[in-house]
């Protein structure tokens, strides 16, 4: 069984994630999304809040596990057997970083590869950081995110019904 991890802090899960999640299924027979807890980065969400966040976002999808990791994704990698990890490039100023990235994963998990993937033309600009930052203003986020995100976001930011 091909397995791939898809690591990110999903602060907040984006439509746009969620499509590289449904390209990644056509690819492999198990998706590990694979939620960051980075306690150098003060995230909006805790872990636990972005788990249930990310975990209601892909209910239905199967084959997909959703996870929180700290530590090296190396390690996971060999804990999971994972053959690849994903990664979305929106852009060619994504590509530098993701590259270095992915150098270094090889050298750390040398059984795993690293899998690029570029979102649909209509998600290639969004960023969780993008996605916050009009939330915090109360602009229509709807389009961009899925609806347990919406709530959240607008809860957090003293928006809710």
């Amino acid at each position: 069984m091909k397995v791939a991890i898809y690591p990110g802090s999903f602060d907040p899960i984006t439509n746009g994630h969620l499509d590289l999640i449904q390209r990644a299924l056509q690819l492999f027979d198990q998706l590990v999304v694979a939620i960051a807890d980075n306690p150098d980065k003060e995230p909006l969400f805790s872990a636990q809040e972005r788990l249930e966040m990310v975990k209601t976002a892909v209910k239905g999808l199967k084959r997909v596990q959703v996870v929180i990791f700290t530590g090296l994704l190396a390690n996971l990698a060999k804990e999971l057997k994972a053959s690849a990890f994903i990664r979305g490039v929106r852009a060619v100023s994504d590509f530098e970083f993701e590259f270095q990235l992915a150098l270094m994963n090889r050298k750390l998990a040398p059984k795993t590869e690293t899998v690029f993937l570029i979102p649909s033309e209509k998600y290639t600009y969004l960023s969780s950081n993008l996605i916050k930052d009009v939330a915090r203003f109360n602009g229509d986020i709807s389009c961009f995110v899925p609806k347990i995100v919406e709530g959240r976001l607008k809860e957090k930011f003293g928006f809710s019904k």
